[in-house]
């Protein structure tokens, strides 16, 4: 094993509740009377992509809206709120890193958000984790298309220089596990919040032939 890849924000801190809140606070100031608790929440993130589930959510609603700027306002009222408090790591984080620089494993951050998402986490972590533990850092200007499609997880072999079969991926939602899946790189389902309830056996489903090796 020559990589353990950290595929997305939420495998490092949960972040579900506070992205949820972000939504609500956004819809308000722009004056919908649209609210998304914690059960519909969980079923919207089944899609990976804020301005997609504002999109269909809208459509379903009969309503238009500029899903686009709706998503920006969120995004920034979800960095302002990371900004302000310090957010430990989700439990095993710490000893993952530890194992892997004790064992000179190289380390990836494979996600596809924004460059702005990544510094709040930062921030947040407030030093637990810092970008310099990472070997590879991915974001949304480094590939065409996100996850699920594997593109981000190319990147990051490519850029690491070892085989897909060299490292293995932690992913916390079926969505994004795709995208390991698709790279043909094994993962590790390591559920948020609002994600214990996915079944990521059908991942296993879809991909039996690369001989996944998933854990919930």
């Amino acid at each position: 094993m020559k990589a353990i890849l950290f595929g997305s924000i939420g495998t490092l801190i949960e972040t579900s509740n506070i992205q949820r809140e972000s939504f609500n606070q956004a819809f308000k100031e722009i004056g919908l009377d649209w609210y998304w608790d914690q059960e519909s929440y969980k079923q919207l993130l089944k899609k990976s992509g804020g301005t997609k589930r504002i999109e269909d959510f809208a459509e379903k609603n009969n309503t238009n809206v500029d899903a686009k700027k709706i998503r920006e306002r969120k995004t920034s009222i979800y960095n302002e709120k990371l900004r302000s408090c310090i957010t430990l790591p989700r439990e095993g984080v710490l000893d993952v890193m530890q194992y892997a620089r004790k064992h000179n494993i190289k380390k990836g951050l494979v996600t596809s958000t924004t460059t702005e998402n990544i510094d709040s986490v930062f921030e947040t972590l407030n030093k637990k984790i810092i970008r310099e533990d990472f070997d590879f850092i991915g974001n949304n200007s480094l590939i065409k298309m996100p996850k699920p499609e594997p593109d981000i997880y190319l990147k990051a072999v490519n850029d690491l220089k070892i085989h897909p079969s060299e490292c293995i991926a932690i992913e916390d939602s079926v969505e994004s596990s795709l995208s390991a899946y698709k790279a043909k790189i094994k993962c590790v389902a390591f559920p948020g919040l609002f994600h214990i309830d996915d079944d990521f056996s059908l991942c296993i489903k879809s991909y039996e032939k690369l001989d996944i090796s998933v854990f919930k």
